[in-house]
């Protein structure tokens, strides 16, 4: 992910410190890998020295010192040619998935692969159901219904992969094999 796009995405909306932006991060991006605060901080420190926030003053509520950021004029431009650049598709297939399926055809037999795909299919189906029940849930919010839709997209395309390579497995394995 891109954590200093995303921070200053996030001070768009206007001056926040760390602790807010943590936060503003993990419930924009609920699916998403949390944000440790130590990130935000060397990130932001990081976005000050190159000039994209400023440090609009610090507030003290009932605990320590917080530093708050502004989004500067030239973040705001680093932060819109960055929307209009398109993301180019992954060139490469950079998955644990993927690489764990290749090595059991190389170094397991095809009953221990089959079973090793089936589980694989189990358990992405099972997060399915996790997942739907998270997007129709009554407290949904429109962040959680839009990041369990990406997630399903990608489970999807997961599975079907998996119930095609399971097809596929023995003439797969007598390839890899030989």
């Amino acid at each position: 992910m891109s954590t200093p796009y995303v921070l200053l995405g996030l001070l768009a909306a206007g001056n926040r410190h760390g602790y807010e932006l943590k936060r503003a991060h993990d419930n924009r991006l609920p699916r998403a890998r949390p944000l440790a605060f130590g990130q935000v901080y060397a990130t932001l420190g990081r976005l000050a020295r190159d000039g994209l926030v400023a440090v609009t003053g610090q507030e003290r509520e009932a605990g320590p010192d917080r530093t708050a950021y502004a989004l500067t004029a030239r973040g705001r431009q680093e932060l819109d040619q960055w929307l209009v650049t398109v993301e180019p598709p992954a060139p490469y297939v950079a998955s644990a998935l993927f690489a764990k399926v290749v090595v059991a055809l190389l170094a397991a037999d095809v009953d221990t692969a089959r079973s090793y795909l089936v589980a694989q299919v189990r358990a992405h189906t099972d997060r399915l159901r996790e997942l739907t029940a998270v997007k129709t849930a009554p407290s949904a919010t429109f962040d959680d219904v839009v990041a369990a839709d990406y997630a399903i997209a990608h489970l999807d395309a997961d599975l079907r992969w998996l119930r095609t390579t399971l097809e596929r497995v023995a003439d797969w394995h007598r390839e890899v094999r030989s």
